[in-house]
């Protein structure tokens, strides 16, 4: 249940997640952010030669495709903690396994979880309705406006991956 200091007090502003980052932190209410990222994994075709005196180490840029994977990132940032987990394919079904396994595994004893994310109407294809209703009743959802990617950090540690 949404304390009633908080339900609805954030939803559909700019200042959402700036608002949200000034309350107190409380373990039973933690605020999480969440991003993904499809990666594009990579091997290398040529061996890299090594350094020998007074030449440096040679290497080529020609690499392989090694098919494509999905990286989901949570990250609560009072706290400390974050979690990554790969996953083969970025479909709704995957984050909302992701999100099941936030609510369930990594916070069963949360009364609220503060997430910005995406629909969470996907839990129902991945819980039995009973426990996706349970799961989405503990979420309160604040979304990242479109332009608003600077207020997601765990779309900037993301971001750190593809400099």
């Amino acid at each position: 249940m949404i304390p009633p200091e908080h339900n609805g007090k954030f939803a559909g502003r700019m200042e959402d997640i700036l608002d949200l980052c000034h309350l107190p932190y409380d373990p039973a209410i933690p605020m999480v952010c969440m991003d993904e990222q499809s990666r594009q994994p990579i091997g290398e075709t040529r061996k890299i030669i090594p350094a020998e005196p007074g030449k440096p180490e040679r290497s080529d840029y020609e690499y392989e495709r090694c098919g494509t994977a999905n990286i989901f990132i949570f990250t609560e940032p009072p706290a400390g903690h974050r979690h990554v987990s790969v996953t083969e394919r970025r479909t709704a079904s995957d984050r909302a396994e992701e999100i099941r396994e936030l609510a369930v595994v990594r916070y069963p004893e949360a009364g609220l979880i503060n997430l910005n994310t995406h629909k969470i109407g996907s839990l129902y294809e991945v819980s039995p309705p009973e426990q996706a209703g349970r799961i989405a009743e503990r979420l309160e959802i604040h979304y990242t406006p479109k332009h608003g990617g600077w207020q997601n950090i765990a779309e900037i540690e993301l971001s750190a991956l593809t400099v």
